[in-house]
């Protein structure tokens, strides 16, 4: 069976890591560590050429001293999540949260599905929001309603966030709908459903994380809903201060690095590709682990001088093996590679991960990545990235600059290996994909981009607003 984190060397390696980061580090970046997942809110994608795209507005950027969030203060904005957990749209919107609190803005949060018993994720995120000054109220009442209809902005998160108009505000729902923008992550055809997206062609706008997603969301919602999208806007997410803060130092990076090589039982000088995402069919970790084995077979049989080549699915969950992730081990063990693969266990410290390998794995499979947040990530740790030429990534990745992609499905499986085999021998065009790629991240993927773009976004909704009332 292949190698996995196991808890025994888990918690006290954590202590570890903390510890060394805490030298070197603020305590917010170490505690961000654990608020952000490696999980990406989407995982399917529409490919369609640049004359077909939406017709979408891209936000430009913009250049200012200070926040361009800073016409938000004093506003009342209610976000409203569909749940509160460790994923990647809700962290998202809690993100929001604190950009608009450091301005002054005054945000109350609801979350709109809770577990009857309580939970220790929930407890922890809801107390870390009321630190950061934001309210968190209950998702239904007469507060909540009364905080509807006064509030300046009413941001709804995810496509499913829809039914709670209807839930709750019932006859007030015309009178928020000019206040609302409507953040969509989601790809999957479930979510394409009238209870949950009736209302959107009657919203002040929606903000969607990439081209290609927008562009699905046209389409599905007029063929099949038929029904129109309300001004769009096109908004790429951004890396947090605090990990560009690890992603650019080097001392923690070598130490993260170490520590994790160390448990993973691999060399400094070995090569590591890395997919990290949650084990699922839909994330493509099958038809990785096909092309290892394929690039593997293929320096055996060239004879190439290669370091020792080793691949590392980050997203095990090892309290629910699920059926996918048992044939994952089983192929494993069949091709006998047990040495070289590595499974660990879903960790919310994607950084240490980072700095640990050499290539991250974007496989993505179907539509893709609606954007793919850990991309981003890699890149600002000057990793290549090797990608499904589908969704968001192909707006993240420049082919052949910052990474090579290939195709989805099982016509993907042989150009991924040759592009493993590819950045195995070849050191500097791999570095030099790296430095390219943190370049694109300094240049358009950073906090403060994601900020500029919003507040364009925003600016744009408030004056809707404010025109409805005239």
């Amino acid at each position: 069976m292949g190698k996995h984190s196991a808890t025994g060397w888990w918690v006290p390696l954590t202590k570890r890591w903390i510890l060394a980061l805490l030298i070197m580090l603020s305590i917010s970046t170490a505690i961000a560590f654990f608020i952000r997942a490696a999980l990406d809110p989407c995982d399917r994608h529409l490919e369609v050429s640049d004359k077909k795209r939406v017709q979408s507005q891209s936000v430009p950027r913009i250049a200012t001293k200070s926040s361009p969030l800073s016409f938000m203060k004093s506003k009342l904005v209610l976000l409203v999540s569909h749940e509160l957990s460790l994923s990647g749209g809700p962290l998202l919107l809690m993100e929001l949260a604190f950009l608009l609190r450091g301005v002054g803005t005054k945000v109350n949060w609801i979350t709109i599905q809770k577990p009857s018993e309580e939970d220790e994720v929930i407890y922890s995120l809801e107390h870390k929001m009321w630190d950061r000054g934001v309210q968190v109220i209950s998702a239904k009442g007469q507060e909540t309603i009364n905080t509807a209809l006064k509030a300046d902005l009413i941001v709804l998160n995810t496509a499913v966030a829809g039914k709670w108009l209807d839930a709750v505000l019932k006859e007030d729902v015309p009178r928020v709908l000019p206040n609302v923008l409507w953040w969509i992550h989601e790809m999957r055809g479930n979510y394409f459903k009238l209870d949950y997206v009736k209302h959107l062609p009657l919203v002040a706008g929606a903000m969607i994380d990439s081209h290609v997603t927008a562009e699905y969301w046209k389409n599905r919602t007029r063929e099949r809903l038929r029904i129109k999208m309300p001004d769009t806007y096109v908004v790429h997410l951004g890396n947090s201060k605090e990990l560009m803060e690890v992603a650019e130092d080097n001392v923690a990076k070598r130490v993260l690095r170490e520590h994790v090589r160390e448990s993973l039982g691999v060399r400094n000088e070995d090569l590591l590709f890395a997919i990290i995402n949650s084990v699922s069919r839909g994330k493509g970790q099958d038809l990785f682990l096909h092309s290892f084995y394929e690039s593997l077979e293929l320096i055996k049989e060239k004879k190439l001088e290669v370091p020792s080549v080793h691949a590392v699915i980050i997203g095990s969950d090892m309290n629910a093996q699920t059926k996918f992730e048992s044939e994952l081990r089983n192929y494993v063990m069949q091709k006998k590679i047990q040495d070289r693969v590595h499974f660990v266990n879903k960790t919310l410290t994607v950084a240490p991960y980072l700095a640990a390998i050499d290539v991250l794995v974007q496989n993505s499979q179907a539509w893709g990545e609606c954007f793919g947040r850990i991309t981003i990530e890699a890149m600002a740790f000057q990793l290549p990235v090797l990608g499904t030429a589908a969704g968001g990534t192909t707006e993240i990745v420049v082919n052949g600059t910052t990474g090579l992609l290939h195709p989805v499905g099982k016509e993907g499986i042989t150009p991924l290996a040759k592009n493993i085999v590819k950045l195995a021998t070849h050191v500097e065009r791999r570095l030099t994909m790296g430095k390219r790629g943190y370049e694109r991240v300094k240049e358009i993927f950073q906090e403060h981009h994601m900020a500029e773009r919003i507040a364009v976004v925003l600016k744009e909704v408030l004056k809707k607003s404010k025109s409805h009332l005239y």
